[in-house]
């Protein structure tokens, strides 16, 4: 079943979400707040973007991921499991793992809830384990989400789905999959849509998403990357 899903909310009131491919997002709330999320080199296999920002949020040193110097406006860095209001932006980082042995395989990993125009934003990095109880209590009720679901370096379609649902997720955002861009050893995003009701494809445009719009019901919403 697909239903649809609101992404072209009033841009004075809506955050634009643009995906620029892997774990790269960047958010701009309109009122001079620009977000980058987890900037890749060039070895992912997308073309770099032209993109400027206030603040990045680094979930883990790896070059996909870490890349801050693509990143033009002098912004901001953040890699830590900061707790404070930055920019008029409150931001809090959590420790996790890049790996489900504790670290051992791939190191740790930073998973980022912050909040722009009323908006609660969730971003996973690179998450490689089902998490805690602990951890579900401080990330519940997102209105979006950003979850890797490619499996391999990351949770893959099934833990995936665990992640939002344990975290009762509004909009769900799948990143850090296999596609004509990346030809990491990972799966596409089709295991991990297959596995809900409620998806929409925007295609290869930004999305604007207000308070309004967040759904009443868990809702995936499949970008495709511009770069």
């Amino acid at each position: 079943m697909t239903s649809s899903l609101n992404i072209a909310g009033d841009p004075s009131e809506a955050v634009k979400i643009t995906w620029l491919g892997h774990s790269m997002f960047l958010l701009d709330d309109g009122v001079g707040h620009r977000l980058v999320t987890d900037p890749y080199d060039a070895h992912v296999g997308y073309a770099l973007p032209d993109v400027e920002a206030d603040l990045v949020l680094v979930s883990h040193g790896h070059g996909d991921h870490s890349n801050v110097g693509l990143v033009k406006g002098n912004p901001m860095v953040i890699q830590s499991t900061i707790d404070e209001i930055v920019d008029g932006i409150p931001i809090k980082g959590y420790a996790t793992y890049h790996d489900g042995r504790g670290g051992a395989e791939r190191g740790s990993n930073i998973v980022y809830r912050w909040q722009m125009r009323d908006l609660t934003f969730v971003h996973l990095g690179d998450l490689g384990h089902v998490i805690s109880h602990e951890l579900i209590d401080n990330l519940a009720n997102p209105d979006v989400l950003f979850v890797p679901v490619g499996g391999y370096f990351t949770i893959d379609d099934a833990q995936a789905e665990e992640v939002v649902k344990a975290l009762a997720a509004r909009i769900a955002i799948p990143m850090h999959f296999k596609n004509a861009a990346c030809g990491f050893p990972i799966q596409t995003e089709e295991p991990f849509l297959s596995r809900f009701e409620r998806v929409t494809r925007a295609g290869k445009q930004p999305v604007f998403i207000s308070k309004n719009d967040i759904p009443a019901e868990t809702h995936i919403l499949l970008m495709d990357y511009i770069t």
